[in-house]
């Protein structure tokens, strides 16, 4: 073949990039409003390509999640890093957990990937063992400070994720910021001044977190 041929070879691959990644973006956009439930069909529309596009590119949708499951788990893990940058371990604490709830009220098909379930309890695992270490030194700074309950347990903060996390779905249409009023609420309570007594029953352990988890998101799915 003459080498006057390869440049014609090279827009097409640069095409089919452009292609990839406006399927991406558009498949980051349909999870985020309509959660994992989009189909190839709605992420073919957001993009402005024919559907046979985004099969040809992702055959199964698995393969969209996966391509979009790290950038956004890591979006998660940034944010935890930037709060044990933060001098005051108490603000530290607050900091992460409201960003973190902001990034899942805002993206549905993030929250369900945390929730886990069928093939996603791979990805909350992983998920979890990049996030968890860093959310537990950031957890035990504010409780080596005294800015929270000695009782807190590192299992104790995706169950209050979980709750604020539902009243966020549920207000959504409603009055999208009111999950903001009530972890105002929650927050106050792991303060230690705030405290009435030991907590009861004890911390769940981490396979019970993990089943309550996948109860609620296989829950969701059924609804």
């Amino acid at each position: 073949m003459p080498k006057s041929a390869l440049p014609s070879e090279r827009p097409l691959r640069r095409d089919a990039e452009r292609n990839r990644q406006r399927i991406l973006d558009a498949a980051r956009g349909v999870f985020a409003e309509r959660g994992l439930s989009g189909s190839h069909d709605d992420i073919a529309r957001a993009a402005g390509v024919g559907v046979g596009t985004v099969y040809r590119r992702f055959p199964e949708k698995e393969q969209l999640i996966d391509a979009l499951f790290e950038e956004r788990i890591e979006e998660i893990a940034e944010i935890a890093r930037a709060a044990l940058g933060k001098p005051d371990p108490w603000e530290a604490l607050v900091g992460f957990l409201i960003r973190a709830q902001e990034l899942q009220s805002q993206d549905r098909g993030l929250k369900e990937i945390l929730l886990g379930g069928a093939r996603g309890a791979a990805r909350a695992s992983a998920a979890r063992l990049l996030i968890a270490p860093l959310v537990a030194q950031i957890l035990q700074r504010a409780k080596d400070a005294g800015a929270v309950r000695a009782d807190l347990e590192l299992t104790d903060l995706p169950l209050i994720q979980l709750a604020i996390g539902t009243i966020a779905e549920s207000s959504r249409d409603v009055a999208p910021d009111v999950w903001r009023r009530t972890m105002t609420l929650v927050l106050d309570g792991l303060r230690p001044g705030h405290a009435s007594g030991e907590l009861h029953p004890p911390a769940l352990g981490q396979e019970q977190v993990d089943a309550v988890m996948a109860y609620q998101g296989a829950s969701q799915r059924r609804s």
